[in-house]
């Protein structure tokens, strides 16, 4: 009985001690939909050859993968990792690595 007791006076405690909230408080302004997301999303530019179509995926102005869909077989990606401007050969965005999972207790 006395760890309740204990346990609800702090809980009273920290409810009193917390602030006021000033009565003028007003929701922010919303954000401008162009401004700050459209940095966040990448620029995709689609080129369509006879033999093949090309993606390239740009964000902040940079090139940083293109993606060649061939027209006969499967696409493959040109990736920047180092940010240089060099660019490696893919064949999937999967990187393979697979982290073990266990389950620890179901419900």
């Amino acid at each position: 009985m006395r760890p309740i007791i204990i346990l609800l006076s702090c809980l009273a405690g920290t409810a009193l001690a917390a602030e006021p909230q000033p009565a003028d408080l007003q929701p922010p302004p919303p954000l401008d939909a162009g401004s700050a997301d459209a940095d966040l999303e990448p620029q995709v530019t689609i080129t369509k050859h006879t033999e093949q179509t090309v993606e390239e995926y740009r964000m902040g102005g940079r090139l940083y993968m293109i993606k060649i869909t061939p027209r006969i077989g499967n696409p493959y990606y040109l990736v920047d990792d180092l940010g240089d401007g060099k660019f490696s050969r893919q064949e999937s965005l999967d990187s393979g690595v697979r982290p073990p999972r266990w389950i620890i207790r179901t419900f």
